[in-house]
């Protein structure tokens, strides 16, 4: 073989695996950041073909088939992008492209028609249940499939938690925590998001004996709290439980 031509096959599949790679993480960006979770059995096949699409094109030789690629990798992003606006203005092409929740499980009662409509037998059913702590059918009210997939759990009003409002208890709201210091960097935009400065910031690692770089991560409440967690010695070694 000669070593010249292979090496520009080298360079070539090189340069065109970096391009698929920029495009798809494009095409992603354009398509919109969703969880596994969250697809639709048409998102799930769409990011299965594109991803496929750039895997195989990667390997060509000929650059013809990568532009050839690139275009089919657009045309099915674009595709899935103009369906997602769609969805979300037309209940119709929601339904059609998403599909609708499925009522498996109500009062006491087994849709058998809706689990063969959801393909689920009723070993997969139970099992979801105890997935969701859920052990005796007459722990649960109602038990939904939603279009992603997960299975919803309304439990009956005597198994549910009970909550402050159940005990007329009034609490205080709850508000997000800001992180002000990551892996020895403060942030300065959560800083000043919390309503504090530096100056504050200093003052309290220095009541707890801290410097920022001695600093992991630094989260403050809206009580004005700060905890900090150093880094810990030794912590390579600490893998699971003993």
């Amino acid at each position: 073989m000669n070593m010249t031509g292979f090496l520009g096959d080298v360079l070539q599949t090189v340069l065109a695996t970096i391009f698929s790679v920029i495009v798809m993480f494009l095409l992603t960006k354009l398509m919109g950041n969703r969880q596994i979770g969250q697809l639709s059995a048409y998102d799930y096949i769409i990011g299965i073909t594109i991803g496929s699409i750039a895997a195989e094109t990667s390997l060509s030789a000929d650059w013809g088939e990568h532009i050839c690629a690139i275009i089919a990798m657009v045309v099915y992003a674009g595709a899935t992008i103009f369906i997602s606006f769609a969805t979300c203005k037309n209940i119709k092409m929601r339904r059609l492209f998403e599909g609708a929740p499925i009522v498996l499980y109500e009062d006491g009662k087994l849709y058998t028609n809706n689990l063969l409509k959801a393909r689920v037998d009723i070993n997969e059913f139970l099992t979801q249940c105890r997935i969701g702590g859920y052990f005796n059918l007459q722990q649960l009210q109602a038990v939904v499939l939603e279009t992603s997939g997960n299975f919803s759990f309304l439990p009956k009003s005597t198994q549910r938690p009970i909550t402050p409002q159940d005990m007329q208890l009034q609490m205080d709201a709850e508000k997000p925590l800001f992180s002000l210091i990551i892996d020895g960097k403060v942030m300065q935009d959560n800083l000043k998001a919390s309503g504090k400065d530096d100056v504050w910031l200093q003052r309290q690692l220095e009541k707890q004996h801290y410097k920022v770089n001695e600093v992991f991560l630094a989260m403050c409440d809206w009580q004005n709290n700060l905890d900090i967690y150093g880094y810990a010695d030794g912590d390579e070694n600490r893998s699971e439980f003993q």
